[in-house]
């Protein structure tokens, strides 16, 4: 029963919703088929967008491995810039080893985990192709970033 408890709390430590701004969105067309494509990741629930921000809103589908690098693909393949994704993450029952921590097998490492990691947390991707240059070369100036951890991908995150 112990280990049915333990698989079902490890299930529930995911990523629920995501803001992602985007640079170089200058009209409403543009906006709402972007929005159609985020809308068709497989692990996206729904969309809501923010045109005065150039922002939009996503909720990930309960239990479903959310792949980032999909995200930013699409806004890439639309010919826009993600400017920032920042997903919320639920810390509850996580272990955090080393700064880094892994969800649906992708591990994460935490570039300045200096604040508490209990409950809902907003992290922000710093890799590459998720923030202007300026910030990754922030928190990645002397780490490799294309290390890979494990099968899965290693992210780096900010608090």
């Amino acid at each position: 029963i112990s280990v049915l408890l333990l698989s079902t709390v490890a299930a529930h430590a995911q990523f629920s919703k995501a803001e992602l701004k985007i640079n170089g969105l200058n009209c409403g067309l543009c906006a709402k088929s972007t929005q159609t494509s985020l809308k068709k990741l497989p692990f996206v629930q729904d969309v809501k967008t923010d045109p005065l921000r150039n922002a939009y809103l996503i909720t990930f589908k309960s239990g479903a491995h959310v792949n980032f690098d999909e995200i930013s693909k699409e806004i890439h393949n639309a010919n826009f810039f993600v400017s920032s994704l920042k997903a919320t993450f639920d810390f509850a029952n996580v272990k955090v080893d080393n700064n880094q921590f892994t969800c649906n097998g992708d591990t994460f490492q935490l570039m300045n985990a200096d604040k508490s990691l209990n409950g809902q947390v907003d992290l922000m991707i710093v890799d590459k192709g998720f923030v202007p240059k300026v910030v990754t070369k922030k928190y990645l100036g002397k780490t490799d970033a294309d290390d890979k951890a494990g099968n899965g991908r290693l992210y780096h995150v900010a608090i």
